[in-house]
Formats: C-alpha cells, sequence, structure tokens
C-alpha cells in the first residue's frame, strides 16, 4: 500500500478535524486541503474505517463553513442543475468520468478494499448525488479535475 500524496495528520490536526465534524474523526489518512488560515478543510480518509466499515468517501469535506456553503446548495436544488448539465454536455460527462476513475486510483493509494470496487463518490460517474463530496474533491484534486465539483465549489462562493 502506497501513501496518499498529503501530508499526515497531525494529533491538533485530528483534534481540529474532530471539533469541527463535532465527533471524533476517523480513518484520517491526510490532510488534502486546508483553508487559507491553515485549519484543515478536506480530510483524505482511509477506505476501510477503524471498525473495519468500507468507506468510500475519501475526500471528506470538514471545513464547517464549506460544509454549511454545501449544504445551502444542494437545498437550492442545484443538484438537479448540475444533473442536468451532466446530462447535455459530452465534454462534462468525458471530465467527470475521469474524475471519478481519479478519485479511485486516490483512494486506492490508501488501501484497496474489495467492496468498493468501481464506486467513488458524490454521485460519479453518472449522477450529481453529493455537493459535499464533490467540492471536497476540487479542493483536494485542484481546478480542472472535477467540472462538477469546480462549478459547486464557484457557485458556493466559499474561498477559505
Amino acid at each position: 500500500m502506497t501513501r496518499p500524496p498529503y501530508p499526515a495528520p497531525t494529533p491538533a490536526d485530528i483534534d481540529a478535524v474532530s471539533a469541527q465534524l463535532g465527533r471524533e474523526a476517523r480513518g484520517v489518512v491526510g490532510i488534502a486541503a486546508r483553508a487559507s488560515d491553515g485549519s484543515p478543510a478536506v480530510v483524505a480518509t482511509a477506505p476501510r474505517l477503524p471498525d473495519g466499515s468500507p468507506f468510500p468517501t475519501f475526500y471528506y469535506l470538514c471545513h464547517p463553513e464549506a460544509v454549511a456553503a454545501a449544504s445551502r446548495l444542494e437545498a437550492a436544488g442545484v443538484m438537479a442543475e448540475f444533473a442536468e448539465l451532466l446530462a447535455e454536455d459530452e465534454t462534462i460527462r468525458e471530465q467527470y468520468a475521469a474524475a471519478h476513475a481519479q478519485y479511485i486510483a486516490d483512494r486506492d493509494s490508501a488501501g484497496e478494499v474489495p467492496e468498493l470496487s468501481g464506486v467513488s463518490a458524490g454521485g460519479m460517474p453518472t449522477r450529481v448525488k453529493c455537493l459535499h463530496a464533490l467540492i471536497g474533491h476540487a479542493l483536494a484534486a485542484g481546478p480542472g479535475v472535477n467540472p462538477i465539483g469546480d462549478l459547486a465549489l464557484e457557485r458556493s462562493g466559499w474561498t477559505g
């Protein structure tokens, strides 16, 4: 098993993420993105949690303001708009499918879990299901990797 390309979390990072989530952080293998103040924004999570449960969401959005921004978009029905865009735009579909493959490769770098084979997060590669996961991926991977995540991040107004 290779390590993901993110710094390992420090004890202070784990404490910060636990405080952000309001519960103990589980399975954190790296800090995939930080807010401008240095606080964790996205964690990379082991594909198998300490209790043995498979966990497909490798990039987990944890910063409370980013989570709130994603929730506002979902409440406003933006997922349906993005799903329509995905259905209509072949280029976006191809980029989203590539983002799905990259997501799986990133997660597999932290450990392969047979139960998760072919499964990514956020509805990729054919649906738009969870903007939290897609924004988390966009923040971790950087601009240009996940087109729907990039659009959701831009629309959210969260700049970290």
